[in-house]
């Protein structure tokens, strides 16, 4: 069980509440360690003709081909015109192709194409090799701690996002009412 933090032992430490360097900031640090690993991969991945916004789009259909435009957006955290423009430039390079559905002439599945699929057995090692290099001054024991801890990390801010996002609906309708009222 884990061990809930006092105030004395609270992170950031206290300090000015107007001042957060950046070594001691949690999302710089993430943020900036994120471009550095997107960099790399993009470095190494360049020369199949794959760029760093198709590489989400592939990591998603290798595991999950099919899916259609919206639930691809979702996976992959972006929004559905962005997905599109995306899919339409892999469309025309030959890597995905979109089927409309049978069942429901609205939704648009995405499949990979043998090239598509092919790219994985080149572009997979790539990016195994940008991870190794990343953790290369790192103890397994310390890379299980870190994905351990971005892992709760991540958890806390969904609860908490989700927590301002109810609130933020209340907030709203709660001015709608005040407004009708009037």
């Amino acid at each position: 069980m884990k061990k809930l933090r006092t105030d004395k032992d609270a992170w950031p430490p206290k300090g000015s509440s107007d001042e957060l360097p950046f070594e001691q900031s949690i999302g710089y640090q993430v943020r900036a360690t994120h471009r550095a690993l997107q960099r790399y991969l993009q470095l190494m991945i360049e020369p199949y003709g794959v760029v760093l916004g198709n590489w989400y789009f592939f990591r998603v259909l290798w595991n999950e081909d099919g899916l259609t435009q919206r639930e691809l957006a979702d996976r992959i955290g972006i929004r559905e015109p962005t997905t599109l423009t995306a899919i339409k430039d892999m469309e025309t390079r030959g890597l995905v192709k979109r089927v409309r559905s049978k069942a429901d002439r609205r939704k648009i599945h995405i499949w990979l194409t043998p090239k598509g699929k092919a790219l994985k057995h080149q572009l997979i090692p790539l990016a195994r090799h940008v991870v190794a290099t990343a953790a290369g001054n790192l103890t397994i024991s310390e890379i299980r701690q870190l994905l351990t801890s971005l892992s709760e990390i991540q958890k806390t801010l969904n609860v908490a996002i989700q927590s301002a996002e109810h609130l933020a609906l209340i907030k709203k309708a709660s001015r709608i009412v005040s407004s009708a009222m009037k």
